[in-house]
């Protein structure tokens, strides 16, 4: 068993890639088995590292070392080999997608990877993009795609920087035409604030919209917002934090399914996972157990 540590040093506010090493060489030495540690130079460099480690053939354990686009970016290169399994050491501001796990806080700490268990989870194919955690459309992926401009403000973090994107993005305008298609022949045509689809059920630094999104379970979990005012936005976004769709029936639409599509008469931001693509045609569905994760013993 080899173990594969892929670190972004631009993750967080600062660059813990001399923790992280510390930590994986006292793991790996206490379980007498080889390792490794490379450094991202950049966006799309931890995807590129990861498939050459699955091109070996080689069993080994890919730990991505950063924020949710860290795991992001490594579930893009581990997607497809058999010979990888994947996890998150969270080293960055969000690190939403553990903590839909029992126990998130077992994953801080290099030491307790020493046990593991493995299960293999879904992901969200978007266009030639992949999502582990939620992608979403509109309003929501502006706020998101935002964050991390406030995020290098000393005084804005986790949910701070989330609240003050909402505040920005609420004065550019809330809701733009939309067209969703879903699979069992719905069509939803009007203009819309947002559509969030979830495998996870956490983003935006505490944002829960699904509480019940489950990464195992084959399906997606999407939102619809209709069109809503600046001020009707206000009144719902904490119901809507705090996954009370079904408070607001008139104003959020929820579907289960396993694929969708969104079109847009000109190109929107998406958000995947806190990475940006842009998209006016953006086909969704769930890849069932496609990537093999694994957590610290009792996480799961």
């Amino acid at each position: 068993m080899k173990h594969l540590f892929l670190v972004n040093p631009a993750a967080g506010k600062t660059d813990r890639s001399d923790e992280a090493a510390a930590a994986a060489k006292a793991l790996c030495d206490s379980l007498g088995e080889l390792w490794e540690l490379k450094r991202s130079e950049g966006p799309g460099h931890i995807t590129e590292l990861a498939r050459q480690a699955g091109q070996t053939g080689e069993e080994t354990k890919v730990y991505a070392c950063g924020g949710d686009g860290t795991l992001n970016e490594a579930a893009e290169g581990t997607l497809g080999y058999e010979n990888l399994s994947l996890t998150h050491v969270p080293l960055g501001s969000g690190n939403d997608f553990i903590k839909q796990f029992s126990d998130p806080k077992r994953f801080f700490a290099m030491s307790n990877f020493a046990e593991t268990e493995e299960k293999a989870i879904d992901l969200i194919q978007a266009g030639p993009r992949i999502s582990v955690n939620i992608c979403s459309m509109g309003f929501d992926a502006r706020i998101g795609t935002a964050i991390d401009a406030f995020r290098r403000n000393p005084l804005l973090s986790g949910e701070r920087a989330y609240h003050a994107s909402v505040v920005v993005n609420l004065l550019k305008g809330v809701s733009k035409p939309c067209r969703v298609e879903l699979e069992d022949g719905t069509v939803l045509e009007k203009d819309m604030t947002l559509v969030c689809v979830c495998n996870g059920s956490w983003y935006g630094g505490s944002y829960h919209p699904v509480p019940e999104a489950n990464i195992t379970d084959g399906l997606l979990e999407v939102l619809v917002v209709k069109h809503v005012s600046r001020l009707t936005v206000a009144k719902v976004i904490g119901a809507y934090q705090k996954g009370r769709y079904a408070d607001f029936p008139e104003l959020i639409s929820h579907y289960q399914v396993r694929s969708l599509r969104i079109v847009t008469p000109e190109e929107e931001p998406v958000n995947l996972d806190g990475e940006l693509m842009l998209s006016r045609d953006l086909s969704l569905r769930v890849l069932p157990h496609a990537l093999r994760f694994f957590a610290p013993k009792g996480a799961w």
